[in-house]
């Protein structure tokens, strides 16, 4: 099939539309593309996926499951079984891009995927990588393979990188809402990477180039992550100055011009902030290019899960207590709030740096009931129902994530010591240290 039919086809909409990786990513994907009319083959290798969508059940919580069973049956075919990629004119891979122990990108997904589906590559096709990676990753590592099986990018096979930019629990952006960046292997990979994507997004930003793209992606999130160091930097600061820097912040982001405001917390987590700037860092290295600034930003970040325990074993002692035998309750393990996705958490580290001094840990999440199976980490906790006899019964409570759905009432009438991390207490009651 020519690239003109391949785009006429992903105009008209009667291209099947293939996503391998049903996650956080994919799976609003997947649904946007139902949503618009297209046929959408989902992949993922997780059976457990595969199953609950196919019983019309998310898995995440700010998905529901109508939108599932909307569309499973019809338009909607989940399955493990990647020989169907043969079915398919268009295949977006949305899988994890992890850091490997010594903070190097590890493509391990990215590249078992490709080697995967290779068998399956048809002529005709487009393919867009949304995992966040390295500038340079979709020439390196995706064009040489699909080439070795003797297709001619830009002219057989269409290979884009277009970047995800998902937020998960944000209601003021969607998937259709959010602008698209999209960057092609050679003009007529481009032409097809719009073509994929013009109808399921409002918006789209091309560049000159998958490395742009690459580059892109990552810019975003450093610029985040470092604006958090500062800030976070920042609340030690204030904190030895005894000044409220929740107070400064609302003042300075009173400036109409020149002044984003970041707030500090626990540490970063998530699938892209604390992982993104390493992947530049490292490919700097083979540049000869030393990333001081954004590895700074990383400390000091990566410092603060330590910082908060520092101010939770300050707040024991003032009590005569030491924390080896108290029983400290962790609110929130999410990431951010009012979002059900753990990953990276730092709310995990502090857990895990209290359990290593002898505390005796126990959560509170409302939208995780059950610690979640972690590759690092391990607790065989489940979330504890905030009362007035359950707070009272903890030597300490650490707000870490500060969900919507907890009474801050309740919660700050009743712990004996409550660690904020967020902002969320007013300073001066003597029970309440800020973090």
């Amino acid at each position: 099939m020519t690239q003109s039919k391949l785009i006429d086809k992903l105009s008209n909409k009667t291209a099947t539309i293939g996503i391998v990786g049903l996650g956080y990513v994919g799976l609003p994907l997947v649904l946007r593309y139902c949503e618009v009319g297209y046929r959408v083959i989902g992949f993922d290798v997780d059976q457990s996926k595969v199953s609950a969508l196919l019983e019309g059940k998310s898995y995440i919580e700010h998905i529901g499951s109508d939108k599932i069973a909307r569309f499973v049956g019809s338009s909607l075919q989940p399955t493990s079984d990647l020989s169907r990629v043969k079915e398919v004119d268009a295949l977006i891979f949305c899988v994890p891009t992890p850091l490997g122990r010594h903070r190097e990108p590890d493509l391990s997904f990215v590249v078992g995927t490709i080697e995967s589906v290779a068998p399956y590559l048809h002529p005709g096709m487009v393919l867009s990588l949304e995992s966040t990676t390295y500038p340079g990753t979709t020439d390196e590592e995706l064009k040489p393979r699909i080439e070795a099986l003797g297709f001619v990018v830009g002219k057989d096979i269409f290979l884009v990188f277009s970047p995800e930019r998902e937020d998960p629990g944000n209601p003021m952006f969607s998937t259709q809402t959010i602008p698209k960046v999209c960057g092609g292997c050679t003009k007529e990979c481009l032409q097809a990477g719009i073509a994929l994507y013009d109808k399921v997004v409002d918006t789209i930003v091309p560049v000159s180039s998958t490395r742009a793209a690459e580059l892109t992606k990552l810019l975003e999130n450093i610029h985040r992550a470092v604006n958090i160091g500062l800030v976070n930097e920042m609340k030690v600061v204030a904190d030895r100055m005894n000044i409220d820097l929740h107070e400064v912040i609302r003042a300075a982001a009173t400036k109409p011009f020149g002044f984003v405001p970041y707030y500090p917390g626990p540490g970063i987590g998530g699938h892209c902030i604390p992982i993104d700037p390493f992947y530049l860092t490292w490919k700097a290295r083979e540049f000869g290019v030393h990333t001081r600034f954004i590895e700074l930003a990383g400390e000091v970040n990566s410092s603060m899960p330590d910082y908060v325990v520092s101010k939770i074993v300050d707040g024991l002692n003032s009590r005569k207590k030491a924390v080896s035998g108290s029983r400290i309750l962790i609110l929130g393990l999410a990431y951010k709030k009012n979002v059900d996705d753990s990953r990276e958490s730092p709310s995990v580290v502090i857990m895990e740096r209290l359990r290593d001094l002898g505390a005796q840990i126990s959560y509170a999440d409302p939208h995780i009931p059950a610690f979640p199976v972690m590759r690092a980490h391990r607790f065989s906790l489940s979330s504890v129902a905030l009362t007035e006899e359950s707070i009272s019964s903890f030597d300490c409570v650490v707000l870490a994530t500060d969900h919507d759905r907890f009474d801050y009432d309740l919660i700050r009438t009743n712990a004996r010591l409550l660690v904020d991390c967020r902002g969320r207490f007013a300073e001066g009651a003597p029970n309440i240290v800020r973090a």
